[in-house]
This record gives structure tokens, sequence and C-alpha cells, in this order.
């Protein structure tokens, strides 16, 4: 069975390619989708990519991976600065994370330096290197697969008691 990793992405990031291409490129989702659908198949993983500009999905997204992925990408987009909501579930289902933003946020507004998602132990953070930030994060969730052969594939069962991922460990 292929390792499933889910790649959430966040609010306005369905108008890429419209919305600030200096800042954001002139790619779209669909064709950053795309590119990492190539990567994951080249290496032998399965990817569910998927946007909203809900908060509450984005949530609930989160938490449908603790039994229905093995990893998750994350742009939170907007929500990187504001939701506690996200940083809860991320927290909860002990999964690899690594989260990836188009634009390096450390170089943008103030209010943009803050990440929530990069409070939890052992993130990755991939920022500014726009869509090429998501095949390093395909390639380095693939590393961590690799790297940590007791991170088992997800099993669909809401019983099982087989250890999930635990970041530092």
């Amino acid at each position: 069975m292929k390792r499933k990793v889910f790649i959430l992405n966040g609010p306005n990031l369905n108008m890429l390619g419209i919305r600030e291409p200096e800042i954001y490129g002139h790619e779209t989702l669909k064709d950053i989708e795309k590119m990492c659908a190539k990567r994951a198949d080249e290496l032998g993983l399965e990817i569910d990519f998927r946007q909203s500009n809900h908060e509450g999905e984005l949530v609930d997204w989160i938490q449908e991976g603790f039994n229905g992925c093995d990893g998750i990408i994350i742009n939170p987009a907007a929500y990187t600065h504001t939701s506690v909501a996200i940083l809860d579930a991320l927290k909860a289902i002990k999964l690899p994370i690594i989260e990836v933003h188009l634009s390096d946020i450390e170089d943008r507004e103030d209010f943009r330096k803050h990440s929530y998602v990069s409070l939890i132990k052992d993130v990755i953070t991939i920022t500014g290197k726009k869509s090429a930030g998501y095949i390093e994060a395909i390639e380095n969730m693939d590393s961590i697969f690799a790297q940590n052969p007791q991170i088992r594939v997800r099993n669909n069962s809401k019983t099982d008691n087989v250890p999930r991922y635990i970041p530092g460990v």
C-alpha cells in the first residue's frame, strides 16, 4: 500500500495565477497540483490535494487525516497567522507535518511573520520557494517515511491501536 499524503491549501489559494502574481507566482493551484501528483507518483506516494476557503473545513480534513493519511503538507495561507483551531487539530493527529508557503513570510508584513503551525515541535516549514516548495515538501515527507519506518501506513479503522508518528521520538 502506498503512503498517502494530504496536501491541504487554505483561503484564496484557489486564486493563484490571478492574485498578486509578483508575490505568489503565475502558476495556478491546478498547475501545482499536477506537479505534486507527478513527483509523488515518482516517489511511490499517493496524494490527496484539497483547497478550502473555510477554516472549519480545513480542521475537518486534518482530523480526517488521523486515519486517512500518513502525513500532511499544509499551506494554511492566511490562517497561518490566525488559526489556533488548525494548530490544535494538527497537534492532535500526531502525523508528520510540513508547512509550505509560496512567499517568504519573514519578508512580508509584520502580521504575516507569525505562524501558529510552526509552534508544533518538529514541523518542517518551507517558505519563499513558490511552487517548488510543494515539491520540496513532498520529497521531505518521503524522507521522513524512509527514516522512520515505525510510522505505520494508515489504517482506516477508528479503533486501531498502532502507534502513530510522535514528533521528536
